[in-house]
């Protein structure tokens, strides 16, 4: 293709990748584009935050745009991008039809970060005491909207293994529409990494997670209640240091430094925290996607101990990097034997290395992507032709969704 590429990204807000792992595989996305030649602009009606990376450094264009405002349909007729990626499917609800309707030859590519429905319905299986099960997806509101979306983008992005097959064998979706491109990162060694403590170097046990998600919420609740006076009965002078971006006053008041449980709140560095810390504790116990603080840790050489939701669609058929259980009392005690025993500590972190090295190289995904981004280029009409239940839902949408969207523009003049 001649044209100049023009990349858009319509986010749900700036990018943090200090706070949390969706802003870290936001900077990945973007230098992958970048490195396909890519001129990006990053929009979104998000306000600023203390804590976004300023875009500009990364050469990316910055630009504040509103929900329900035509003017966003000047603006990206003029921006006239080749290719639009919409930040979770909340984006292409909002923005996905003016699109269409204003650029409809650009490659609509839905980044999903997890399934939104799979998280809200574990997390109320798990509050109403019972087993999670595939049919609790069909009653999820969320489901139904984030399942059209999917459908009406060109490709949808997933980080999941487990979640591309769910949607294809539970919501039917074709495999032509979704594309697995999880995590990309760097080559790791324990020998090549400047200034790794050793085990004798390292202290203490760490959770990391942004208090925003609930998951994170829930499993520091679980620690504090459940585990963590197991672990103590064993260790007593254990120290568990909680870090989180955004803790709210019900997390502050979780400090207990007489129980060696200290809420420190949001951590300057972050590789710095976990690189100290012996053993990374994350009892999940709902959740989707797969998990950022898993991959900073075998980035950093720290053994984790987590549930089987924790570390779901993470490893494939490797070793965990420590230990996987969902029963209090087992999660105690692995945790205290990875804390103790030297020889079980360094094989984990061999095992998290190993994870890295064979799941989530960027060398492994980077050219296959771009292929795949260009092909969808070339053929687009007929791939959307191909496509009949997003073409339907487009359809629909462009008529219900723009004449709300008008209303409520006509409405706040």
């Amino acid at each position: 293709m001649n044209q100049v590429q023009k990349l858009l990204i319509i986010g749900f807000v700036w990018p943090e990748p200090n706070s949390s792992a969706a802003g870290g595989r936001m900077m990945q996305l973007i230098s992958l584009f970048k490195e396909q030649g890519f001129s990006i602009t990053y929009a979104s009606p998000a306000q600023d935050s203390d804590f976004m990376v300023d875009l500009q450094e990364f050469g990316v264009d910055k630009k504040s745009i509103e929900l329900n405002n035509s003017n966003f349909d000047i603006f990206v007729k003029e921006l006239n991008p080749t290719v639009v990626l919409f930040d979770r499917f909340m984006m292409e609800e909002q923005f996905g039809w003016r699109v269409a309707e204003n650029c409809s030859d650009a490659l609509r590519v839905l980044d999903t970060e997890d399934l939104h429905c799979l998280r809200i319905a574990r997390q109320k299986a798990f509050k109403e005491k019972r087993l999670f099960n595939t049919n609790d997806l069909f009653s999820e509101e969320v489901a139904k909207r984030e399942i059209a979306s999917i459908l009406r983008c060109d490709l949808s992005l997933m980080i999941s293994e487990f979640e591309m097959e769910l949607l294809e064998s539970v919501f039917k979706i074709d495999k032509v529409l979704l594309y697995y491109l999880p995590f990309l990162l760097e080559p790791v060694d324990s020998a090549e990494i400047p200034g790794l403590p050793s085990f004798e170097q390292r202290k203490d046990f760490v959770f990391i997670g942004n208090f925003l998600h609930e998951p994170n919420w829930n499993a520091v609740q679980y620690l504090k209640e459940t585990i963590w006076p197991l672990i103590k009965r064993q260790l007593p002078e254990a120290v568990l240091n909680v870090y989180g971006a955004y803790p709210s006053q019900k997390v502050l008041q979780l400090h207990q430094p007489k129980e060696g449980f200290l809420i420190m709140g949001r951590a300057n560095e972050a590789q710095e925290v976990v690189k100290s810390a012996r053993v990374v504790l994350a009892p999940l116990r709902f959740g989707a996607g797969i998990k950022g603080k898993f991959l900073e840790a075998m980035q950093c050489g720290t053994p984790s101990v987590t549930t089987f939701i924790g570390s779901e669609s993470m490893h494939g058929d490797l070793p965990w990097n420590g230990f996987i259980t969902d029963d209090a009392g087992d999660f105690a005690n692995v945790a205290v034997r990875l804390y103790q025993n030297k020889l079980i500590w360094l094989i984990a972190q061999q095992n998290g290395m190993k994870i890295i090295n064979q799941r989530y190289l960027k060398k492994l995904f980077e050219a296959d992507f771009s292929k795949k981004i260009e092909l969808l280029q070339t053929d687009l009409q007929k791939h959307r032709l191909t496509n009949f239940m997003g073409a339907m839902l487009q359809h629909h949408t462009l008529k219900s969704t723009k004449y709300m969207s008008r209303w409520i523009e006509e409405k706040n003049k």
